[in-house]
């Protein structure tokens, strides 16, 4: 290898702790959301939901609202039947039932919440008033809330189409699991209970959509994860070519997966733009009412093990609520499934058998949210460890240790077919009990509950698959390739470096994480790069953020397409510095002849392939552009520790949160500051889910958590300070060595406090099996073990 090579190889730029490059424009209000787009004339659009969780809509009476001050047009589900297509999110899966997914309701309604009306009017305020004006008579029908109740025989149907509101079942099953279990030593088992939550983030949902009827051209603004996604399914809902319509997602604030699917408002302002453009922006109710929303299981599971604290088998049986409608694209499979499919963990489990259900409610739809299963599946695994290691005597680590996955068995199919690839699963949680100085932690804790105090110690081990690629579809059997990410970089006759992705950053910091990868592979200055995304017209195919996918699709991409374009800049500048290309090195926006003091500039180099081409022969003036498109084929693992302590009043029953320790193994880190801040904010969500925020639907399917003022999201106060360790221990199936790590601190945050809060109830024999753990559930947890005693 000579020189030159092993200096391009060499990193520079990759690892670095580099602010984020897109900070100073969204901290000093100077980001381009989608409300602060201003369109001259832009029509405003308002939603009359339904206020019915299961009724017939007899009629609809939009006399009154039509006549309102400055109201344009009010339509209904009949005036758009003729203009737009229905889309399914379809599934190869059996036992699967789609459901329709239309702009506004027809013929009834499934959940409060769902759009019936649309009202177009010059205001946002003139819309809202005129829906008052609007009479719908409903025909209410029986609710369904209770997901056990819904799949009985004889319950009432959401949909009648598909004859059950049972829309996806899956069973998985390796090793003679009841013959195990006859025989096992021990056993321990539970129902375990995740409620569910909402994304909540900061800035709500909003599209604008604007026409340009000389060209017949479609643009949508939309606070959307999947811009790509987006656009081919209001190609497909409108009946009109791809390259007539586009979706933008310039700058978004935060997503957490419920901006990761497709919603009726953006197909009802697409369809209603051919005359002006239309504008939505939900407020604070309607984000909680009708925004996709994720968890909400039950989940019956039990482990058997050998007297030495080895597993032996384990089963579960999982019942998910998915809400009225099948998620578009992702399906009512892409929840459930995976609480089913990752519930073995990153555990040694030779005998497997695992049946889950996802059931149709009369709630809104259940979809992406941050971990999508894995935080509901490493509650109930990392419960059980607990369990039973408090009835076998032993510690929590030691049960760990016992049962993960060591280094030697790498790569290792669990019975759900999940492999996972070589990752630190021992390693993690050995990192972690040091960063964490486990055993001090645990001397103090025999000393304080000797003074009467209730301290608790949770240890929470999970692994995860990141970056999947083309043989792992992200949804059971969804037809929609999420597997490639294409990468365009170019330099222009500046020497300015343009890089477009089809991934949406919503928050991870992409500008400046893929600035680095192509300036480390071209050469570049971060300063001089560009980073295109969010703008399904920016790459001929992608689809979006989401999946812990961006760093790994696209940076492996921009790998590539980085490297061709040097190649293209060494061969121009080979012939403008007379040396060889193998002798030149390009960094810092420079190319110099390596050993010598002759050196180009990529400004140079530019002007030379496109202004001034006598300079140059013909083999030499190739465009200094490519594209390239990279596939990860299976993906990788990602795994982590978590570790918290928390204290209990035992007089209040408040709940604080002590010491907070991560090991995670997230491959190479390409910019550990924005690493450490989504860990951070994971690990807030997931103490969020643990602690605090649940929707609540009563038994008439009306939700009780509406406003902030009651669904409670942790604040700065409630977060504790983290110890923070990375593995980084480079992928062997990934370009770049690189994992994902996005979804990861919501994984494992909610078992790690569960399992904390448990052990320091375990004087008075509490079990932590249902989140979050509110006020209301750990005081009726406390009297209840008190009266016990007492009786």
């Amino acid at each position: 290898m000579n020189d030159a090579r092993e200096a391009h190889l060499r990193p520079k730029i990759v690892g670095a702790r580099i602010k984020r490059t897109e900070d100073p424009r969204l901290l000093t209000g100077l980001g381009a959301y989608t409300d602060d787009r201003q369109t001259p004339r832009v029509l405003h659009a308002a939603f009359r939901r339904s206020d019915q969780p299961h009724a017939k809509i007899r009629a609809i009476d939009c006399t009154g609202a039509r006549a309102a001050p400055g109201v344009v047009a009010v339509l209904t589900a009949e005036d758009l039947a003729d203009h737009v297509k229905p889309l399914v999110a379809t599934s190869r899966m059996k036992n699967y039932h789609p459901t329709p997914l239309l702009p506004l309701a027809r013929d009834k309604v499934r959940y409060v919440g769902e759009p019936v009306v649309g009202v177009i009017a010059q205001s946002r305020y003139q819309a809202e008033d005129a829906l008052e004006l609007v009479d719908i008579e409903f025909e209410p029908l029986p609710v369904v809330v209770d997901p056990e109740q819904a799949v009985q025989a004889g319950a009432p149907l959401l949909h009648e189409a598909a004859g059950t509101n049972v829309l996806v079942s899956r069973e998985f099953k390796r090793g003679d699991v009841d013959a195990v279990f006859a025989t096992a030593p021990v056993r321990v088992g539970a129902r375990f209970r995740m409620h569910r939550k909402t994304p909540v983030a900061i800035e709500p949902r909003a599209c604008l959509a604007e026409y340009d009827a000389g060209r017949e051209a479609l643009t949508l603004y939309s606070a959307t994860q999947v811009p790509s996604i987006v656009r081919d399914a209001i190609a497909e809902a409108l009946d009109v070519p791809g390259h007539q319509a586009r979706v933008v997602a310039q700058d978004v604030g935060g997503g957490f997966g419920g901006k990761g699917s497709l919603y009726p408002e953006e197909i009802f302002v697409c369809a209603a733009a051919r005359r002006l453009s239309r504008k939505w922006t939900s407020d604070r109710m309607e984000d909680l009412l009708a925004n996709s929303q994720g968890f909400d299981e039950i989940v019956d599971a039990e482990i058997a093990l050998d007297g030495e604290a080895r597993i032996l088998a384990l089963r579960g049986d999982v019942i998910g609520d998915v809400g009225a409608y099948s998620i578009y694209p992702w399906t009512a499979a892409l929840e459930p499934i995976q609480v089913i499919s990752f519930l073995p963990g990153p555990y040694r489990v030779a005998n497997y058998q695992g049946r889950v259900r996802g059931v149709a409610t009369s709630k809104a739809p259940v979809g992406p949210y941050r971990g999508v299963g894995r935080p509901t599946s490493t509650f109930v695994m990392e419960r059980l460890m607990d369990m039973a290691a408090r009835k076998l005597g032993i510690d929590p680590r030691d049960i760990r240790l016992r049962n993960l996955i060591s280094a030697q068995e790498f790569p290792y199919k669990v019975a759900s077919g999940i492999v996972w690839d070589k990752s630190g699963f021992e390693e993690c949680l050995n990192t972690a009990c040091d960063a964490i100085h486990y055993d001090e932690l645990r001397s103090a804790q025999k000393r304080a509950r000797a003074a009467g105090q209730w301290i608790g110690i949770g240890v929470a081990t999970y692994a995860e698959l990141t970056g999947i690629g083309s043989r792992i579809s992200v949804a059971p059997g969804m037809p929609i390739n999420t597997g490639t990410e294409t990468a365009i970089v170019r330099i222009d006759a500046t020497g300015a470096v343009t890089a477009s992705f089809g991934v949406a950053s919503h928050g991870q910091g992409l500008e400046t994480t893929l600035a680095q990868i192509v300036a480390e592979h071209l050469g570049a200055r971060i300063e001089d790069i560009r980073i295109v995304h969010g703008d399904s017209a920016a790459v001929p195919g992608g689809t979006g953020t989401y999946a812990s996918r961006s760093l790994v699709l696209a940076g492996g991409a921009a790998t590539l397409a980085a490297q061709a374009v040097r190649e293209k800049v060494l061969n121009a500048a080979s012939h403008l510095l007379e040396a060889a290309a193998t002798d030149l090195i390009a960094e810092g926006g420079k190319i110099s002849v390596i050993g010598t003091d002759r050196s180009t500039t990529f400004k140079e180099v530019a002007r030379a392939v496109y202004s001034e081409i006598g300079r140059l022969p013909a083999d030499a003036r190739d465009e200094l552009s490519a594209s390239k498109t990279y596939d990860p084929i299976f993906g990788t693992t990602s795994s982590a520790t978590h570790i918290a302590t928390v204290e209990i009043d035992p007089e209040t029953y408040e709940i604080r949160i002590g010491h907070y320790a991560v090991a995670e193994d997230c491959g190479k880190l390409v910019n550990p500051l924005i690493v450490d801040g989504q860990v951070q904010g994971g690990v807030a969500q997931g103490i969020g889910a643990a602690l605090y925020e649940e929707v609540v639907y009563d038994g008439q399917g009306q939700m009780q958590t509406a406003s902030l003022v009651d669904y409670l999201v942790p604040s700065a106060c409630e977060i504790p300070s983290m110890k923070l360790v990375h593995l980084e221990s480079e992928s062997p199936t990934t370009l770049g060595g690189f994992r994902g790590m996005g979804e990861g601190g919501t994984i494992g945050a909610p078992a790690a406090i569960a399992n904390a809060v448990a052990d320091a109830l375990s004087p008075l024999g509490i079990e932590i099996n249902e989140l979050p753990v509110t006020p209301e559930r750990l005081y009726r947890l406390i009297e209840e073990a008190r009266a016990k005693q007492k009786a």
